[in-house]
């Protein structure tokens, strides 16, 4: 007996559906693109001018406004942070899901209970370290910060990437004489491969777009993308058509990012939903 799903009428039904949640999602990426390629005159009639000659001019003077030192700053940071937050996390995760190291839960929820403290309630005591360390207005001081803020979220998910490894696959290695370095590096990395590059895409997409911290913690000389962004609201108002060039700008580093390590997001994602 078939479900109604399985029917012609029911899959026609779900393929419509998701081509609709597909272009909701799509359609303000859509928007953002043809706005970038108009004049601001252009983007401001009503209704929503869909013929018009297109023109990089916007592109051009979001680059004239010095884009390109904010981009080296978020790239910096990104970088530099994803990269500490997973030589932290990997062997933090296989302590707390291998080994077995005494202590596993109270870590797990020290490192969750990290996540509940809102960002506003530890803005005022951060400003104070970093200017007392001199880090205001510092590339350093986010990278430290970012680090931290994803940190618990690798660790947890690098855990959930670490338990769906076989453990007669982790015992054999220990019976062949494996030390620790090689049962980590040849043996259970290759393994959760996939789970690595969903965590360390994640904490690039999570710094790349974190905003709080760069807005109260710098200014002109170590200024992250999403800084850059706001200068363009403006008491004049908004400028949507440079806006429009500059979130594009801003948003192809995380979408190729993504691109390349989809397949691997994907499994990564996935690893242990079928047993």
């Amino acid at each position: 007996m078939s479900t109604r799903a399985g029917t012609p009428l029911g899959r026609s039904a779900l393929t419509a559906f998701t081509w609709l949640v597909a272009v909701l999602f799509v359609f303000p990426l859509l928007w953002m693109v043809l706005t970038s390629f108009k004049q601001e005159a252009d983007a401001y009639t009503d209704p929503p001018r869909l013929v018009f000659t297109p023109t990089l001019e916007q592109f051009a003077g979001v680059l004239e406004r010095g884009f390109l030192p904010y981009l080296g700053n978020s790239a910096f940071v990104t970088v530099v942070s994803t990269v500490l937050v997973l030589l932290m996390a990997v062997p933090a995760s296989y302590a707390l899901s291998i080994a077995a190291v005494p202590g596993t839960r109270d870590a797990l929820g020290f490192f969750l209970s990290t996540k509940m403290l809102p960002i506003v309630a530890a803005i005022i005591p951060l400003y104070v370290i970093s200017q007392n360390l001199k880090l205001l207005d510092n590339v350093w001081a986010l990278v430290v910060l970012y680090t931290a803020m994803n940190l618990p979220l690798a660790v947890w998910m690098m855990r959930s990437f670490f338990l769906e490894v076989p453990k007669e696959m982790v015992e054999a290695g220990r019976v062949d004489g494996a030390n620790l370095p090689t049962l980590l590096f040849r043996v259970v990395l290759p393994v959760v491969a996939p789970g690595i590059a969903a965590t360390a895409l994640i904490c690039v997409i999570f710094s790349w777009t974190e905003f709080f911290y760069a807005v109260n913690l710098t200014a002109a000389q170590a200024g992250t993308v999403p800084v850059f962004l706001v200068g363009f609201i403006t008491s004049e108002g908004l400028y949507w058509a440079q806006l429009s060039a500059a979130a594009l700008l801003a948003s192809l580093p995380v979408m190729v990012v993504g691109w390349i390590a989809q397949n691997h997001l994907v499994r990564g994602l996935s690893m242990g939903a079928v047993k």
